[in-house]
């Protein structure tokens, strides 16, 4: 069985989560099945991901992705992933299966900043109604999604006639490091979109002066400005893009891992935290239910009061010691090996179906 996996989301400078999926997935997959082929768009690529043979064609965001499916004709495959649910499937003769992580821009129309002006005008119409995504998905052979919140989303919604499969979402592999001494850090891995909330986790801050809130990720200049002033008295610790290693070695130490998000598919920053035995206080949605099970706190997301509660308890070292323990058992559900033998199970079922 020949597959091609397409490549064509992971970043050529940092990773965001569909890249981050991308590159766990596939080398896992790579050694699991000898016939896994790579489909790039830029060979700086290549950099991020396993030693295989690859096949470069157009751009997702070209013109000329609707079409696609020709130049993957005259490469050859029994079967294509892609890691998104967008890629052009007209003109296919290979089994295709299709991956949706989550409904979030349904309810958040938003659209991601480093788009274009036209991507992002597309991105709103598209978001607009529910049948553009029902076309893309029935016109695969099977979906994949990240967890089971949203396959149930997709199922309430109708979203595909199509057999869907969750291939989890899991950490970066690292080297088994011990805990740091303990920190008062909490922190916070992700976009600051409106529907992340850091404004609650923010305002918290006030009320939790043995801590710090450090914030991970680049920050928009407004939100520089817009975040100390939710917290005055409390600190806050912009890393502006922190390296992987700075991440890691903040959450070996921290107190709790913390997320306000209204909305997520996943939570990848959850699972990260739980391996490094970091406890978690995140905002009570059924994906972080999921995903953290019992090494987590959940609070209302706009609970600031509840926030900095949930952090005190956390405080006390047995009960810290007990949510470590639990992070850490919850973490051994998320590996790219796991997901990797799902996915592949997946593909050998919908290969022998086409003609």
């Amino acid at each position: 069985m020949k597959v091609l996996f397409d490549c064509r989301y992971v970043r050529t400078g940092h990773h965001d989560g569909i890249s981050r999926y991308t590159v766990g997935l596939v080398g896992e997959l790579a050694r699991l099945h000898p016939g896994v082929e790579l489909l790039v768009s830029d060979e700086r690529q290549l950099a991020a991901l396993p030693d295989l043979p690859w096949h470069r064609v157009s751009a997702p965001t070209s013109i000329r992705e609707p079409l696609v499916a020709r130049q993957v004709r005259r490469i050859g495959a029994d079967v294509v992933f892609s890691p998104m649910q967008t890629m052009g499937s007209w003109g296919r003769d290979y089994a295709l299966v299709l991956t949706l992580h989550d409904l979030i821009y349904y309810r958040n129309r938003t659209p991601p900043p480093e788009f274009a002006l036209p991507i992002r005008l597309l991105w709103r119409l598209y978001h607009l109604a529910w049948w553009p995504q029902r076309v893309l998905l029935n016109r695969a052979d099977a979906v994949v999604t990240v967890s089971e919140t949203t396959a149930g989303l997709i199922a309430a919604h109708r979203l595909t006639r199509r057999p869907v499969t969750v291939v989890p979402n899991a950490p970066e592999p690292a080297p088994d490091l011990p805990r740091l001494p303990r920190t008062g850090a909490l922190v916070y891995m992700g976009s600051f979109m409106p529907y992340k909330n850091v404004a609650t986790l923010a305002s918290a801050m006030p009320s939790l002066p043995d801590h710090e809130l450090h914030l991970m990720s680049r920050v928009p200049p407004e939100e520089r400005a817009r975040l100390p002033a939710l917290a005055p008295g409390g600190r806050i610790v912009f890393h502006d893009g922190a390296s992987d290693e700075t991440y890691r070695d903040v959450l070996r130490g921290a107190t709790a891992l913390v997320s306000a998000s209204r909305d997520e598919g996943f939570g990848i920053p959850l699972v990260e935290a739980m391996a490094l035995g970091t406890p978690l206080v995140v905002s009570d949605i059924p994906v972080f239910r999921e995903v953290g099970g019992d090494a987590a706190a959940y609070v209302e997301p706009d609970d600031v009061g509840g926030f900095a509660r949930a952090v005190r308890e956390l405080d006390d070292p047995e009960v810290w010691d007990r949510r470590s323990a639990a992070a850490r058992t919850r973490a051994q559900h998320y590996t790219w090996e796991a997901s990797a033998r799902i996915l592949l199970a997946l593909l050998e079922r919908v290969t022998p179906a086409r003609p």
